[in-house]
């Protein structure tokens, strides 16, 4: 098990070591869960009262409190407690599993497949035709990459993902657990004899760029024709749908149980809330946020921040909802 001390841990962070406390740290844990070998972190006033029935030694504090740590104690004063805790999370990160080869003899990899330096492929992959995988690919066990697809430098690609043929990923993505790239989109037109529904071809790909991550059981459909694109830097939580022809910026942040329909348009630097809906054709301009549970059926404008269902502006919406109560009463 691997410790540091107080120092070390300070050393690190490069923080104000206040106390002290010979507690060797092994762990990281939030207040009221942390046991005596690990370190907590405190952001606010709201958390700061709990110190006190903390069994925890350490600290990592935002030094606009005024708080002590008491006897036997220690605080690493930063100037943002969540950026230092990132970073302190990354030393105790446990390593990724093992690959004992570089590709497993279960895997089927077809005989026209490029594979980088450094990739490995885990048991029960399928890696179809033409498929290009750069340097340093880590396709875990049972992943599905179709035919002419293209994976860049350093992508992590875990169990139950499939990538469909003629998918485009870039290069240090992580794809988590059975995400879905690239499967048709969801089109459908009634039948010219009014029976049944007519299936529409989608036939083009998904392009995604850099230092994308997607979380478990996501999905991004393929373009009707054209591409379905994600840009550089963005972050998809789990149980996302991103529609077919959709295009995301760069840097987009999409939390969990959110979607968006067919041809929706995202700036950079969106964020939309968890369970958000956002109708077909729409335009989410640059830096804008939907709240949580929203549902957008107009463009939203640069910047913007809109809350509801119908969305609109979030301090119309607030003032709606007070309406609302004040007529109750």
């Amino acid at each position: 098990m691997i410790s540091y001390t107080i120092e070390e841990i300070n050393t690190i962070l490069q923080g104000k070591l206040v106390g002290n406390t010979k507690q060797r740290i092994t762990g990281v844990d939030q207040l009221k869960n942390a046991k005596s070998d690990q370190i907590t972190f405190i952001r606010s006033v709201k958390f700061a009262r709990l110190w006190e029935t903390s069994s925890a030694s350490a600290a990592i504090v935002n030094e606009s409190l005024d708080i002590e740590p008491g006897s036997d104690r220690a605080f690493i004063m930063v100037k943002n407690a969540d950026f230092a805790m990132s970073k302190l999370l990354e030393i105790f990160r446990l390593k990724d599993p093992v690959f004992d080869i570089d590709i497993h003899p279960t895997a089927v990899v077809d005989k026209s497949v490029i594979i980088g330096a450094g990739s490995k492929i885990g048991a029960g992959c399928y890696v179809g035709k033409d498929v290009v995988l750069g340097d340093g690919v880590v396709l875990y066990p049972n992943v599905t990459v179709f035919d002419d697809s293209v994976i860049g430098n350093n992508t992590v690609i875990w169990s139950g993902t499939v990538i469909r043929e003629r998918s485009k990923i870039g290069s240090d993505c992580i794809f988590h657990n059975n995400v879905s790239i690239g499967a048709d989109g969801f089109g459908y037109l009634p039948c010219a004899d009014g029976r049944g529904l007519m299936k529409i071809p989608h036939i083009g790909n998904v392009v995604i760029g850099n230092g994308v991550e997607i979380g478990a059981n996501s999905c991004i459909d393929r373009a009707k024709f054209s591409s379905t694109i994600l840009g550089d830097g963005c972050k998809i939580d789990n149980l996302v749908q991103i529609g077919h022809n959709c295009v995301l910026g760069r840097f987009c942040i999409m939390a969990g149980s959110s979607g968006l329909a067919g041809s929706v348009t995202l700036g950079d630097g969106v964020v939309i809330g968890g369970s958000a809906s956002i109708k077909d054709h729409t335009t989410i301009h640059s830096g804008a946020t939907v709240a949580a549970g929203s549902g957008v059926m107009n463009d939203v404008p640069a910047g913007k921040t809109v809350l509801g269902y119908p969305a609109c502006d979030s301090r119309e919406m607030l003032k709606q909802w007070v309406t609302l109560r004040k007529l109750s009463k």
